[in-house]
């Protein structure tokens, strides 16, 4: 499969390109900025594209001949909570979803974040029920976490215009390399990240595998949390939810269960086939 993956020269970009390739797929890399330091330019089945993806027509340009798109490219924080992440984040995602319908590229994974709920970046982290699932309420009060959550809306009504199309929002937690990496000694602090993280390459996974599941699996626009089932911390996840999050109600079942986190990643398995793995 030919699949773009735009932000690839980033963080998560990066990984989510050797991944893709390392499993024999060809990919166009889009991004607005060149690398010099990536494992990947030399790669016969990589082609770099240097793009402005807020302008319509060179995104629209970048993707002929795509059988699928990641998008990745995104500011992947608040910064200075104004406009600008914001604007730029929404513009793009929209672009990339209307060049993929003009296209007829029917397959789309676009990074979303946990932090469409209220988190980490959030005056107060609000949290309705353990374990979060896709049904929780998106409430962020932060222009990036906004963002993220008008990309989501920007998916649904794409997929009502062009039906044909299936676009997932992969909400991906912290994306770091070890669980080890993942580890912050305040706390308090971190609470609004209810302490979790994914592996990067698992995370990569759940990308690669949004484009490439058979179709039958599901349709139109599907969202999907994306977190590792245990926590970066030493206490228990009862532990730190009766400390930090004493009013918060915990689903029937979910500590019978044996869990030992507070995100509920049942629907990435059920029809993406993913399951976390520390791979490192």
């Amino acid at each position: 499969m030919k699949i773009a993956i735009t932000g690839c020269n980033g963080g998560v970009g990066r990984r989510v390109v050797l991944w893709v390739l390392k499993e024999g797929h060809t990919v166009v890399g889009a991004d607005h900025v060149v690398a010099q330091d990536t494992d990947f330019y030399s790669n016969p089945a990589f082609s770099f594209h240097q793009v402005d993806l807020r302008d319509f027509d060179a995104t629209l340009k970048v993707f002929e001949g795509c059988d699928a798109i990641i998008q990745l490219a995104a500011f992947a924080q608040p910064m200075g909570y104004t406009v600008k992440v914001h604007n730029d984040n929404v513009v793009i995602s929209w672009n990339v979803l209307r060049a993929a319908a003009e296209l007829g590229i029917d397959r789309v994974a676009l990074a979303s974040s946990v932090n469409v709920l209220r988190g980490v970046y959030s005056t107060e982290p609000i949290f309705h029920y353990f374990p979060i699932d896709e049904n929780h309420p998106c409430e962020p009060d932060e222009p990036y976490g906004l963002s993220k959550l008008i990309a989501e809306t920007q998916a649904d009504t794409i997929v009502r215009r062009y039906p044909s199309m299936r676009v997932a929002s992969i909400r991906i937690h912290w994306f770091v390399p070890t669980r080890t990496r993942a580890y912050r000694k305040d706390y308090f602090r971190v609470r609004g990240d209810l302490w979790g993280y994914v592996q990067m390459d698992s995370a990569a996974d759940a990308f690669l595998r949004a484009v490439t599941v058979e179709k039958d699996q599901w349709t139109g626009h599907e969202t999907f949390f994306i977190a590792a089932p245990r926590l970066a911390a030493d206490e228990g996840w009862l532990e730190l939810k009766e400390k930090y999050f004493p009013d918060v109600p915990v689903k029937p079942g979910w500590v019978e269960s044996g869990a030992k986190g507070f995100f509920d990643c049942s629907k990435a398995e059920r029809l993406l086939g993913w399951v976390h793995t520390d791979y490192a």
